[in-house]
């Protein structure tokens, strides 16, 4: 069984909820971003968001899009993206999804794209600009593999194809909180309730809310209706301001934890 479905099987017999954090691969730095994987998952992570960078993230804010440039020019590629997860699988068994763009994926070849991620030990992927609709060919390849394909839900989304989208995410269903951009808010946006309830009643699996949440009373506001929360760009801000490696562990840690204590409570 896929490490994801594992883990939100396990959760749901804790009745417990899922925090799952978003890194940037590559930023500041591939060995860092392979430290902080480690860090997360101690700091108490269900599942690790290990962002892929791309040059027009059309769904980040400027934090993440910050993160990619940077790490872009670090010259990070798919081949040293699949390195550090298989070093980290000699490491840890916490389930790690990609989140990136579809030309990333589809420039390296969708079959050789999955058969790589799960020789690795790669758990899923988040593609922004992949619509479930269209999405047909690389479903099958990854179903065969069990590798999960997490669709997104925005508040805009229509009934046809949300009950598409539904059908079509293995893993969990990531509901977006807001319509814009990745980044921290000051409070979450007045429909999120409505609109994550309203999956529900259609669906057993998972619904996991990210964009926008970024501290405490966030997650203790959605935790209440929702399966899981996703934070990034809060995170990513914390690797911004802290560039030395003891400060940025233990200000990881700390925000973190803070976090993902309220998940479990």
């Amino acid at each position: 069984m896929n490490r994801i479905i594992e883990k939100f099987n396990q959760l749901n017999k804790e009745k417990s909820k899922a925090f799952i954090p978003y890194i940037c691969y590559g930023y500041p730095n591939i060995k860092t971003s392979e430290n902080l994987v480690l860090e997360l998952e101690k700091a108490g992570s269900d599942l690790v968001e290990l962002g892929f960078p791309f040059s027009d993230p059309l769904a980040d804010g400027p934090t993440i899009q910050y993160a990619s440039q940077k790490a872009l020019e670090n010259k990070v590629t798919l081949k040293k993206y699949f390195c550090t997860v298989k070093n980290l699988r000699k490491k840890t068994n916490v389930p790690l999804v990609i989140m990136t763009y579809y030309n990333i994926i589809f420039n390296y070849g969708i079959d050789k794209f999955v058969s790589d991620a799960t020789k690795v030990g790669l758990d899923g992927a988040i593609i922004p600009d992949l619509p479930a609709e269209e999405s047909s060919s690389f479903s099958k390849i990854a179903s065969k593999s069990g590798f999960s394909l997490i669709y997104l839900i925005s508040p805009t989304t229509s009934q046809d194809d949300m009950k598409s989208i539904i059908e079509k995410s293995t893993g969990f269903i990531y509901y977006v909180s807001l319509t814009g951009v990745t980044g921290a808010r000051n409070k979450i946006a007045s429909k999120v309730e409505k609109n994550v309830k309203q999956i529900k009643k259609i669906t057993d699996k998972a619904v996991c809310v990210g964009f926008g949440i970024s501290k405490p009373s966030h997650v203790e506001q959605v935790i209440k209706f929702a399966d899981g929360v996703i934070v990034g760009s809060a995170i990513v801000n914390l690797i911004r301001q802290n560039p030395k490696r003891s400060s940025l562990n233990k200000a990881i840690k700390s925000f973190v934890k803070s976090l993902a204590r309220i998940t479990k409570s």
